[in-house]
């Protein structure tokens, strides 16, 4: 049985970080949220969790709230996650994604925080020669998204070296859905997801969905991607921090993915069958570094955590997706 720690979610106000919190709270660890709310919602934080607006840059609140909460462990989600707006701002980037990471793990280390999780990325593998691509797999990111997320994992490793710091990198490939019971999702304005996309279009928030690339080196020409429940991904956090627990020097970088890919228009075929209805779909040129195919390996995560997914099925992602869409028009409705 695994002693259940104090922890930090740091964005956990935000998409993933919200699941997250879900996960933690539901199985019964003490949790508490930082999140500056720039993209994260307050009314994503579930009542009775301890709450903290501010950034994790900064050092004295870091201190107050391990101090406060007794903090053995920090999950940290915060950070800026749109590929494109990477190329053009590069330096938000930096700063966002890697300089305030390098002052979170600071603040772990002066607070003899033991165990470390950070949410990374597929992006650290740029564009693939092969797919499934395997931990191991070369990492060359291609945009300032992916290159800082990766030199994030490089301070780890570093720092977990010099101090008493374990931690997990879990590389994500395509997270989508939502809260079975509904109770969080996707809620970003203007989020750039195909199923949030898609799901957005089918309830006429939109008017077309974009298709970006007909012309890959694929069954059916466009690009192929591993979905992954957000719920099911949630759950494999919670199972990796057990692990840095029950092995404190441990130093883990996990693909988090089904290992099975769906191709854009599958994904929108399948937006169809669960809606019963069609979406007006735009085909145009494809966007640039766009890989053909990205699909995870993860027999690392399946030999080393107990993680078994429960939402592994395409149309059930969907179905969770539109049901939050549909609840999400609602809470704005009221706010």
């Amino acid at each position: 049985m695994t002693h259940k720690v104090p922890v930090l979610v740091t964005g956990g106000a935000g998409y993933i970080g919200a699941h997250a919190v879900l996960a933690l709270a539901d199985a019964g660890w003490p949790v508490a949220v930082i999140d500056n709310l720039t993209t994260g919602f307050r009314w994503a934080v579930p009542d009775g969790v301890p709450f903290y607006q501010g950034d994790i840059e900064d050092a004295a609140l870091l201190a107050r709230i391990f101090a406060e909460q007794g903090t053995r462990a920090v999950m940290h989600f915060a950070g800026s996650i749109i590929v494109p707006e990477s190329v053009e701002d590069p330096l938000k980037y930096y700063h966002n994604n890697t300089a305030k990471s390098r002052a979170l793990i600071a603040a772990a280390v002066a607070g003899g925080v033991p165990h470390f999780i950070f949410s990374s990325t597929a992006a650290t593998y740029g564009v693939p020669e092969v797919s499934p691509v395997n931990e191991d797999t070369p990492k060359l990111p291609i945009n300032p998204y992916g290159m800082s997320k990766l030199m994030t994992e490089i301070m780890l490793g570093d720092v977990s070296r010099a101090h008493p710091l374990g931690y997990c990198a879990l590389r994500y490939f395509n997270v989508a859905g939502a809260d079975p019971r509904a109770r969080t999702g996707q809620s970003t304005a203007g989020a750039t997801h195909l199923i949030k996309v898609a799901v957005e279009a089918a309830l006429g928030k939109r008017d077309h969905v974009d298709v970006f690339g007909t012309d890959f080196d694929t069954a059916d020409g466009t690009g192929v991607r591993d979905y992954i429940h957000v719920s099911d991904l949630a759950a494999a956090h919670v199972l990796a921090l057990e692990a840095l627990i029950a092995d404190p020097a441990a130093s883990l970088t996990m693909n988090c993915g089904y290992g099975r890919g769906y191709s854009v228009l599958e994904v929108l075929d399948a937006v169809d069958r669960v809606t019963n209805q069609q979406i007006t779909r735009v085909l145009g040129p494809r966007r640039a570094g766009d890989p053909d195919s990205l699909i995870s390996d993860n027999a690392r995560i399946k030999a080393t955590l107990p993680w078994v997914p429960q939402h592994a099925d395409l149309d059930t992602i969907i179905a969770h997706a539109l049901q939050w869409e549909r609840k999400l028009g609602a809470i704005r409705g009221n706010s």
